[in-house]
């Protein structure tokens, strides 16, 4: 498997002490990108699965979950549903980090699959505005399938303010179904076009504020920021 690293954190998987894999490749280039570093296909490490099984095996006793995130994990599906199914023989959960472009290869794996968080990162028919690709209505198919599924369904948009402005949170809101929506801070630190690095970061108040006003459109909202991590809205 292709992978950028792989850390331990309490973070990724909500309640759970987890190992998270970054796999290298992504099919999008998204401007606020905020790891650039694992776009490129030959980026990384080649690391064996054997030796990803034994990092997961020796960490058993201190963790109850791994996280494939990316980059975009469906690119490797053949590696990532082999390591879920070692971590299900583990007893572990297991949480993927998808932008949903890749709705049948999903399809594929869900089953394996505890917890998905699903990138929408504009309203399904303003992608190529947004991100320069227009693939709204792939991931439009992979919310509706983890949706259906036994799996938790998180949606999550960062807002980026020189890319998107409210109504577009609010035509999110009223687009998508699942379990839990997480509306996430811009931070200009790291980004894949520079000239969003004149963008300023979106402040707690401002997602606070866009996040009260999608209320009525949907039953559980988060937001997360640097400075106070993830609060729920109430």
């Amino acid at each position: 498997m292709r992978i950028g690293g792989h850390i331990t954190s309490t973070l990724e998987f909500p309640s759970h002490m987890s190992i998270v894999v970054f796999t290298a490749g992504c099919n999008l280039m998204c401007p606020y990108c905020h790891n650039p570093e694992l776009i490129d296909m030959n980026g990384g490490e080649d690391i064996p699965l054997e030796k990803l099984y034994k990092i997961i095996h020796d960490s058993s006793d201190f963790i109850d979950a791994v996280v494939i995130t990316g980059g975009e994990p469906l690119l490797q599906i053949n590696d990532t549903k082999k390591l879920f199914d070692y971590c299900h023989e583990c007893n572990l959960k297991t949480k993927l980090d998808t932008n949903g472009c890749y709705p049948k290869k999903l399809e594929e794996i869900i089953e394996l699959v505890d917890y998905i968080a699903l990138d929408v990162k504009a309203p399904f028919n303003k992608y190529k505005e947004v991100i320069g690709d227009d693939v709204g209505d792939l991931v439009k198919k992979s919310m509706e399938l983890g949706f259906e599924s036994d799996s938790f369904l998180e949606c999550r948009t960062t807002y980026v303010p020189s890319l998107m402005n409210p109504a577009d949170i609010e035509k999110i809101a009223k687009e998508i179904n699942c379990d839990l929506y997480t509306l996430q801070q811009f931070r200009n630190r790291t980004v894949l076009d520079v000239k969003l690095q004149n963008t300023p970061n979106t402040t707690r108040n401002e997602l606070f504020d866009i996040a009260n006003k999608i209320k009525p459109f949907l039953e559980k909202i988060k937001i997360k920021t640097g400075e106070f991590g993830d609060e729920i809205i109430k």
